[in-house]
C-alpha cells in the first residue's frame, strides 16, 4: 500500500495505458458527472492505494483500509458509507468476478472519491436506466451499484480491455461555521441561570492530543491536579457517545479549526460529568498546532455557546411577511444536530414558562415507550436515555398522547416518574405529533405548587406542534447515520466471529466487540446443556482495573434467569447488591452499624469504584442458538447512565450472531474432542521394552485435527522372549482408512497370540478385510516376529505384503534390502505367503517406513527408495532414535509444502551385549 501527498496536481492512473481506449459508462440522471468537468472541479490532494487477493478475508481487509485512510483524513462523516461501499464493490471483485481487486482513494476538496477495478472486463454491468435489471437488494450479488446509486453523490463505470472499474464520489457534508454576535440586553429574569461561582476550565491539547496545560478550574470540577492529567490523553478521561461502527470522534473534533458541543469528562471519583464545550485550533509562533479547550458544567452552557444570530433586519416585518413561528421559538439559525436542537428545545421551553427545569423525550418506534433526550435543571447524567411508558396510567393524564397540567406532584405521587425525588411541585406536559403519529413529548416543571394552568398548556403546545417537524427530521437523520454505523458494525463483527471456532476466543471477541461500542462493561455467561447453571465465563470493562472487581460481584450473586424470550430486560442485582456491600463497608470504616437489610457475601468486598461502575442500568440479552437457549449476554453502564433504544437494538442484532457463533465453536470442540478419543483408541498403548534391541516409532497424519490415518504400527509381546512387529499402510487417509486401521491392528494381535505363523496370521487377515464388503479397502503390510538371542543379535522372521521393503543397515554402512515383496492384502481370497528369516547383528539397524516417506515430492522429483537410502548410510552408529529423527528431518527438509500423505516411521536397532 502506498500513500502521498500531491498538491495541486492530478494522480497519474494506475491502470494499465496500454492496448485500445478506455470505454467509460456512466449512469444516467442526475448522478451522473462528465468526466472533464469532474477532473476540472477540484484538486486531488492525497491518495492512497492497494491491491487485493481473491480471498474471502480480503473484503474485510479492504473495508479496515478503507476507514483507516479516511479517518486519517479526517473525513469521519463519511466514513461508515465509504466503508459499506468498498465492501459491496470489493466482493463483487474477489468473490464473485474471482479476480484480484485494486482498490484507489483520491482526495481532494470537495470530497473522496473510491475505484475499485477487478480483471475482468467482459463482466458486464448493467447500468442505472438500462432496460437490464440491476438485480434485487436480497440476492448476495448485484447490490453494489443500488448503494452506489443511493449513497454516492456520483458513480460510473470504467472499461479497459484488462480491467473494468466501478468508482463512486462522496461529497462532504458542509459545516457551519457560525459567527458570533452580540445579543439584546435582556430583563434579570430572563437570563440563563448559573452556580454563584462558574467555572470555566481551560485544557490545551498539544498535537499528540496529549494534555499540555490545566487551569484551577478544572481541579475543582473534575478532581484531577495539573500533574496527575498532564501528558495524557484527552481520550482517556472524555466519554464520547459512540457511534457503533465509527471510531471515537474527539478525536476529529480535536482537529477542526472550530466546534462546540456536549460530551462527558470522567471524574476523579469515576464518575462522568456532562460539560459544553468551546474548543478553538491555534498555533504557536514555531507552527506547532495546538487545541484550546473551554469547558463548563452542561447546564451552564449559555456561557460558552454562540449566541444566536437575529434577523439581518426589520424590513421583513416592515413589509408584512410573517416571521417562522419555528424561528421565532427556536432561534435562527437552528442546531444542525439533534441534541443540539433538543437542548436548545427545552432551554427555550423553560425560559417561555419562566420553569426552573424541562424535558423532552422521544417516542421509540413502536410508541410505548418514551426516551429521555434533552433536559435543563434536572440531573441529566441519571435521566439521559432513561425510559417511561406512554400509557401510566389511567385516564388523560396518564397518557402522554395528551396535554396534561399537575397543579402539585405531591397530591399525586409518582404521575410523572422522570420527575420523582428532584422537588417539581408543579409540571405541564404536551405531545410532539407529526401527522397524528406519537413521535416525543415536552414538558416544563417548577419547584412551586400551583404555577402552570391550561393557559401555559395551549402555549407549550403551540411551540411544540411548531418544533415537532424539524424534531422529526432530525431524529431521522440521526437513526439514519446510526444504522449505517450499525451496518457497517455488524459486518466486520459477522467477519471476526466467523474466522474462529475457539471457544475462548469467540467468548473473548463477543466481549471486545461490545465494549466500550454498545457498553461500558459486558459478562458473558454460558450455559452447558438443559440442566446446568449459568456460569460466568467471562468479563471485561473499558478499565481493565475494574475488571477483577466485577467478576468477584457477579461470581457471588445468583446469575440472571436463561429466559429465551427475545430482547434486552433489565437486571437491577448487581447494582443494588454492589451498592448495599459498598455502602457496608463504609459504614464499617467509620465504625457504624446498620446498613441495608440484603445480606451480603462478606467476600464480595466491592470497592467504590466497582460499586460506580455497575451502578447504572444493566440489561441481559439471551444467547439463543438452534432453538436452545446458550448462554446470556449481559451489558453495564456505570452509575446513573441508561443505554439507549437504537444500541439496545444493535446488541439483540449482535447476540443473535454471537450466539450462533458461540455454537458453533461448542459443536466443534465437542466433535474435536470425540474424534481425538476415538483416533487414540486406535494408536497402540506404550511400546514394550526389549532387551537387546532399541525400539523408536514416529508417526504423522495427515489432515488438520487427525491424529490417526491409513497408516498404524504396531509392537507386542506374543509369547517368551518373542514380539510381534507391524507396519501397515491402507487405502486413502482419514477416517475411512482408521477404521481399516483399526481392524487390521487388533486383528494382528488376536492372532499372533494364537500361536500362527507369520504367513497364517496375514492370511486370515485378508479374509476378514474381504468380509468387510463395500467397506473394504486393500492393504499393504509389514509383519514379523522379534527374537532376541544371546550372542547379542536378533533373529527376525518378516512377511511383506505389497509393503515397502525394509532396509538393513550394516555396521559399515552398507544398506540392503530385508525382505522381498508379495501380494497385498485386501484384494485376493487365495494367498500364497511365505516368511523369510533375518539377523541383525550387533550394530545393525532395521528401518521400517510407509509409502507417505518414500513418495514425498517436490515438483517432478521424489524421494524414492534410493533417496531413502541415501539418508539411511549416514546414520551409521547413531541410536535407533537418532535414526528414526534423522529420516524424518531429511523427509521434512526434502519439500517446502505440508505432507499430503501419513507417514510412520519403525527403527530397531541391535546394539549387542556392550552398547555403545
Amino acid at each position: 500500500m502506498t500513500t502521498g501527498l500531491i498538491p495541486g496536481e492530478q494522480p497519474p492512473d494506475p491502470r494499465p495505458a496500454e492496448g485500445l481506449p478506455p470505454q467509460r459508462r456512466e449512469p444516467a440522471g442526475q448522478g451522473a458527472m462528465p468526466v472533464e468537468n469532474r477532473s476540472r472541479s477540484s484538486v486531488i490532494t492525497a491518495r492512497a492505494a492497494a491491491s487485493f487477493e481473491p480471498l474471502g478475508r480480503s473484503v474485510a481487509s479492504a473495508r479496515s483500509f478503507v476507514r483507516d485512510t479516511l479517518q486519517g483524513w479526517g473525513f469521519a462523516d463519511i466514513v461508515d458509507d465509504a466503508v459499506v461501499l468498498t465492501s459491496e464493490l470489493v466482493t463483487n471483485a474477489v468473490v464473485h468476478a474471482g479476480t484480484a481487486a485494486d482498490l484507489l482513494c483520491l482526495r481532494s476538496d470537495v470530497g473522496v472519491r473510491i475505484e475499485v477495478a477487478d480483471r475482468y472486463p467482459e463482466r458486464e454491468i448493467p447500468l442505472q436506466g438500462s432496460p437490464v435489471e440491476m438485480g434485487s437488494p436480497d440476492r448476495e450479488g448485484g447490490r453494489g451499484l443500488q448503494l452506489c446509486a443511493a449513497l454516492a453523490g456520483h458513480w460510473g463505470v470504467d472499461y479497459t480491455p484488462t480491467h473494468k472499474t466501478v468508482w463512486f464520489q462522496l461529497d462532504l457534508p458542509q459545516r457551519p461555521v457560525g459567527a458570533r454576535s452580540a445579543g439584546p440586553a435582556l430583563p434579570a429574569h430572563l437570563l440563563p441561570l448559573a452556580d454563584t461561582r462558574v467555572r470555566v476550565a481551560v485544557i490545551q491539547i498539544d498535537r499528540s492530543d496529549s494534555i499540555a496545560a490545566w487551569n484551577e478550574d478544572a481541579e475543582e470540577l473534575f478532581g484531577y491536579t495539573a500533574e496527575q492529567v498532564t501528558g495524557k490523553p484527552l481520550t482517556d478521561l472524555a466519554a464520547w457517545p459512540h457511534t457503533p461502527g465509527t471510531g471515537t470522534g474527539i478525536a476529529d473534533a480535536l482537529r477542526l479549526s472550530r466546534w462546540e458541543g456536549s460530551y462527558g469528562i470522567r471524574g476523579a471519583g469515576g464518575r462522568v460529568i456532562p460539560v459544553y464545550a468551546s474548543h478553538l485550533r491555534v498555533r504557536d509562533t514555531d507552527g506547532d498546532p495546538s487545541t484550546v479547550c473551554l469547558l463548563v458544567r452542561d447546564h451552564e452552557r449559555a456561557v460558552l455557546q454562540t449566541p444566536l444570530r437575529g434577523p439581518a433586519s426589520d424590513t421583513g416585518a416592515s413589509d408584512g411577511q410573517s416571521t417562522d413561528p419555528f424561528e421565532v421559538f427556536i432561534g435562527s439559525p437552528a442546531p444542525d444536530d439533534l441534541d443540539g436542537l433538543l437542548q436548545r428545545t427545552v432551554e427555550r421551553a423553560r425560559d417561555m414558562l419562566d420553569g426552573d427545569s424541562a424535558f423532552l423525550l422521544l417516542a421509540t418506534d413502536d410508541e410505548t415507550e418514551l426516551e429521555v433526550r434533552a433536559s435543563t435543571g434536572l440531573p441529566s447524567a441519571r435521566q439521559r436515555f432513561a425510559r417511561v411508558p406512554v400509557e401510566a396510567g389511567p385516564g388523560r393524564y396518564g397518557s402522554a398522547r395528551m396535554p396534561a397540567v399537575h397543579e402539585d406532584l405531591t397530591v399525586v405521587p409518582g404521575a410523572v416518574p422522570l420527575l420523582n425525588s428532584t422537588g417539581m411541585r408543579s409540571v405541564v406536559t404536551v405531545p410532539l405529533k407529526v401527522e397524528g403519529r406519537l413521535t416525543g413529548s415536552l414538558g416544563v416543571a417548577a419547584e412551586a405548587p400551583n404555577r402552570y394552568s391550561n393557559e401555559e398548556a395551549l402555549r407549550l403546545q403551540f411551540a411544540a406542534d411548531r418544533i415537532a417537524l424539524a424534531v422529526e427530521s432530525a431524529r431521522l437523520g440521526e437513526l439514519e447515520r446510526l444504522r449505517r454505523g450499525s451496518l457497517s458494525f455488524l459486518v466486520e463483527a459477522s467477519d471476526l466471529l466467523a474466522g474462529t471456532l475457539d471457544r475462548d476466543q469467540t467468548l473473548a471477541l463477543m466481549a471486545q466487540m461490545t465494549v466500550p461500542t454498545l457498553a461500558t462493561w459486558c459478562a458473558v455467561y454460558t450455559i452447558a446443556d438443559q440442566a446446568s447453571d449459568p456460569y460466568l465465563s467471562y468479563v471485561l470493562h473499558e478499565d481493565e482495573e475494574l475488571i477483577d472487581g466485577i467478576k468477584s460481584l457477579l461470581s457471588k450473586i445468583p446469575p440472571p434467569d436463561p429466559v429465551p424470550t427475545p430482547g434486552a430486560r433489565i437486571w437491577s442485582l448487581p447494582a443494588e447488591v454492589a451498592h448495599q456491600a459498598a455502602l457496608r463497608t463504609s459504614m464499617r470504616s467509620l465504625g457504624l452499624s446498620g446498613g441495608p437489610s440484603r445480606q451480603v457475601t462478606p467476600s464480595i468486598g466491592p470497592t467504590l469504584a466497582t460499586a460506580s461502575a455497575v451502578g447504572g442500568e444493566t440489561v441481559v440479552l439471551p444467547l439463543v442458538a438452534r432453538n436452545r437457549v446458550i448462554g446470556m449476554l449481559t451489558l453495564g453502564k456505570p452509575t446513573d447512565e441508561h443505554f439507549r433504544q437504537e444500541i439496545l437494538e444493535l446488541a439483540e442484532d449482535l447476540s443473535r450472531r454471537a450466539a450462533l457463533a458461540l455454537d458453533n465453536a461448542r459443536l466443534y470442540s465437542e466433535r474435536t474432542a470425540i474424534s481425538q478419543a476415538l483416533q487414540r483408541s486406535l494408536l497402540p498403548p506404550e511400546l514394550p521394552l526389549i532387551d537387546g534391541v532399541e525400539v523408536e516409532v514416529i508417526y504423522r497424519a495427515a489432515g488438520e485435527g487427525n491424529e490417526v490415518g491409513g497408516d498404524f504400527y504396531d509392537l507386542f509381546p506374543i509369547s517368551d522372549g518373542a514380539y510381534g512387529f507391524a507396519i501397515g499402510d491402507v487405502c486413502g487417509t482419514g477416517p475411512n482408512a482408521a477404521a481399516v486401521t483399526g481392524l487390521a491392528r487388533h486383528a494382528l494381535r488376536l492372532l499372533a497370540r494364537e500361536g500362527l505363523s507369520g504367513p497364517a496370521v496375514l492370511e486370515r487377515l485378508n479374509s476378514a478385510i474381504l468380509d468387510e464388503g463395500a467397506r473394504s479397502r486393500f492393504l499393504t503390510l509389514l509383519y514379523g516376529e522379534l527374537r532376541p538371542q544371546e550372542d547379542g543379535s536378533a533373529e527376525l522372521k518378516v512377511v511383506c505384503a505389497g509393503h515397502p521393503l525394509p532396509l538393513r543397515l550394516r555396521q559399515d554402512g552398507t544398506v540392503e534390502a530385508a525382505a522381498e515383496p508379495q501380494p497385498l492384502l485386501g484384494v485376493l481370497e487365495d494367498l500364497e505367503l511365505y516368511e523369510q528369516t533375518v539377523t541383525l547383528d550387533p550394530g545393525d539397524v532395521l528401518l521400517c517406513v510407509t509409502d507417505g516417506v518414500t513418495e514425498r515430492r517436490e515438483g517432478s522429483r521424489m524421494l524414492g527408495d534410493d533417496g531413502l537410502a541415501d539418508v539411511l548410510t549416514t546414520c551409521t552408529g547413531l541410536t535407533a532414535g537418532a535414526v528414526a529423527a534423522r529420516i524424518m528431518r531429511a523427509v521434512e527438509r526434502f519439500a517446502t509444502d505440508a505432507p499430503s500423505d501419513d507417514m510412520a516411521i519403525l527403527a530397531m536397532r541391535v546394539p549387542g551385549l556392550h552398547k555403545d
